[in-house]
């Protein structure tokens, strides 16, 4: 393809209308949960947002935060990536958008907790197990997003790898994501100033999908017990 016709190609490439059945949802939210609300929004319109919980999820769409935790709208600043994870602390001046949401919650809102929520049956967990054996050399690319982002639980997998059992062995390493979440915010150092201040508590949930269980990670026990 030459560079006129990738001009031409990248040109036609536009912006379609709303999907109508999402029209019609928006429709409908309008004319019920918000007309029944309309003072409050306006009122999180006018005075800005003070959620007390950041809350990082997977973008795995069966996982409602809000749901979850029968949150209302302005209670939680939620921030979803790949496999709920928190990437080191990396200060190299390149976009960094888990850092940056992170950093914005704790800094500007200053929200009182920041909860990791893992879950089962988790694509990007399974892809990291697929990347990490040996199964996934595509994932190995560099130009593999999902490949490069899922690095970040490499070392939950070196935990796990000895566990038998698939099923065993990714439930483990679901739950090592979130507990390498939590090692890495510790080690940004505004997450640890807040921490030090008694401002901020960091917390590690996962949650069971078909069951809807919920465990919370102790870390003084270095396991997850049912909430």
């Amino acid at each position: 393809m030459s560079d006129d016709d990738k001009t031409a190609s990248e040109a036609d490439i536009k912006a379609l209308p709303l999907p109508p059945y999402l029209a019609t949802r928006y429709r409908g939210w309008k004319a019920t949960t918000y007309t029944d609300n309309k003072i409050w929004y306006r009122r999180l319109a006018e005075d800005g947002q003070r959620p007390r919980i950041m809350a990082i999820a997977c973008c795995d769409s069966r996982v409602n935060v809000n749901d979850v935790f029968s949150a209302e709208t302005g209670d939680i600043f939620l921030h979803r990536n790949i496999a709920n994870l928190v990437p080191p602390y990396l200060p190299d001046g390149d976009p960094h958008g888990t850092s940056a949401a992170l950093e914005y919650a704790v800094t500007v809102l200053k929200v009182a907790h920041v909860i990791v929520v893992g879950h089962s049956d988790c694509g990007g967990v399974q892809g990291c197990l697929s990347m990490c054996s040996g199964h996934s050399p595509e994932m190995e690319e560099k130009s593999s997003f999902v490949g490069r982002w899922l690095e970040i639980l490499r070392p939950g997998y070196d935990r796990v790898a000895g566990i038998e059992g698939e099923k065993e062995q990714i439930r483990a390493l679901e739950k090592q994501a979130v507990v390498i979440s939590l090692e890495n915010m510790s080690g940004f150092p505004f997450v640890r100033d807040a921490i030090a201040a008694g401002r901020l508590s960091l917390h590690g949930l996962w949650f069971d999908i078909g069951e809807g269980t919920l465990e919370h990670y102790l870390q003084d026990q270095e396991q997850f017990a049912t909430v």
